[in-house]
């Protein structure tokens, strides 16, 4: 086998699951030929700093991503980072001809993620971006329903991420809830992952949108927390209270180019789902749906039939077969991370054996960016926004552009 080496920047819960992402592809995938090694990780925190080394296998660490990405013992990086470090770190890793993998939504804003995608084009390093729910076996097996004309033409999609984790206002105020540090709020964090999902099943591009948003909670307590979503107990005494100023909830409507119209809804404060992604696209000859939180499963009916049909998951979903030996058998989240990095490292280091078009790039995460892009201007002008050539421009009534 033929070792990679791996660096990673920022040891929180996605850098761990990067790595034992990484330390599962020659198990799950021995036919790639590839063992990555775990090299080098950075993060400001010491005590992060020996998780990496101490737990994860990691050889060294550093408090200095730029020790990652120009150590030449590194051969791929992964960046993990919050959002406002996406574009320095990427951009370093471009300069250094180094392939990474990105977690979404590649910087805070459209812009970011232009100079990271224009970054990489320029120095042709291979990327991959944490859109991971495209990895899902049933998401595959209804993109190739899609593909193979079997739901006939598509009409409309309905795509949701509906998320309880800031659901309690008692949540501290982390980096996420803040523009200066995360851009946008749940229309980055987790629009972006609806917009990219859809663009991907479909094999179609939003082309305009009209949207709503809302700051549910507009204050949340200023506390040090280990978690984003951690819980602060304020029965002791007066907490400090500080300022919420990007998005809580946002709905769309899009249309696509292939003349399909989607409903589109995200939240990271609703009560009840806990991780709510549902995807329902409909056809003229049949439809499918996906709910995450049932991720081992999904429906489909066609034409004529009476209901839905109950699919398990099994051998011919994606690469479900890959991690279970029969069907039925439950694959995790987790799991979705390994086909990530299988793909990366395939692309970045492999024989292009696995399937292209599954990886997202960041491309891919420009373009949901622009969708997001889209969107901000869209509920800020109360008006249909189309997104065209890199470019938002804002319809009047009758459809007069300014």
């Amino acid at each position: 086998m033929r070792t990679v080496g791996v660096g990673l920047v920022s040891v929180g819960w996605m850098g761990k699951l990067h790595s034992r992402a990484y330390l599962g592809i020659p198990v799950v995938y021995p036919d790639l030929g590839l063992r990555p090694k775990l090299v080098c990780a950075a993060d400001t925190s010491p005590e992060r700093q020996v998780y990496a080394t101490d737990v994860l296998g990691y050889a060294r660490a550093t408090g200095d991503y730029r020790e990652v990405v120009d150590d030449p013992a590194v051969d791929v990086v992964s960046i993990c980072a919050p959002n406002a470090l996406h574009r320095e770190v990427a951009l370093a890793a471009a300069a250094a001809g180094k392939p990474f993998w990105i977690e979404k939504p590649v910087g805070r804003d459209a812009e970011d993620a232009a100079a990271v995608s224009e970054a990489a084009a320029a120095s042709g390093v291979v990327t991959a971006v944490g859109f991971n729910y495209r990895q899902a076996p049933a998401v595959a097996h209804i993109r190739r329903l899609v593909a193979d004309g079997e739901l006939g033409r598509v009409t409309s999609v309905r795509c949701v991420f509906l998320n309880g984790q800031a659901a309690d206002p008692r949540v501290a105020l982390s980096w996420r809830f803040q523009r200066e540090h995360a851009g946008t709020g749940v229309l980055g964090d987790l629009l972006s992952h609806v917009a990219d999902l859809v663009r991907f099943v479909l094999d179609d591009r939003i082309t305009e949108v009209s949207a709503a948003s809302a700051i549910v909670h507009r204050q949340r307590p200023v506390a040090d927390a280990e978690s984003h979503f951690a819980v602060v107990d304020g029965s002791a005494g007066d907490v400090e209270l500080g300022e919420v100023d990007n998005d809580d909830y946002a709905a769309l409507l899009a249309r696509f180019a292939g003349g399909a119209i989607g409903t589109l809804e995200v939240s990271r404060v609703v009560v009840g789902p806990r991780c709510g992604l549902v995807l329902e696209v409909y056809g003229t000859r049949g439809s499918a749906g996906w709910d995450f939180e049932r991720m081992n499963e999904l429906r489909v009916t066609r034409l004529g039939t009476d209901g839905y049909t109950t699919v398990l998951g099994h051998a011919g979903l994606g690469e479900y077969a890959r991690f279970q030996p029969g069907p039925g058998n439950a694959m995790g989240y987790d799991d979705l991370k390994v086909i990530e990095a299988a793909h990366f490292l395939d692309a970045a280091r492999g024989d292009g054996m696995l399937e292209p078009a599954a990886r997202a790039t960041v491309a891919d995460a420009l373009a949901a960016a622009r969708v997001v892009e889209a969107a901000v201007a869209a509920s800020a002008d109360e008006r249909w926004v189309r997104v065209q050539g890199g470019r938002v421009r804002v319809e009047r009534a009758g459809g007069a552009r300014r």
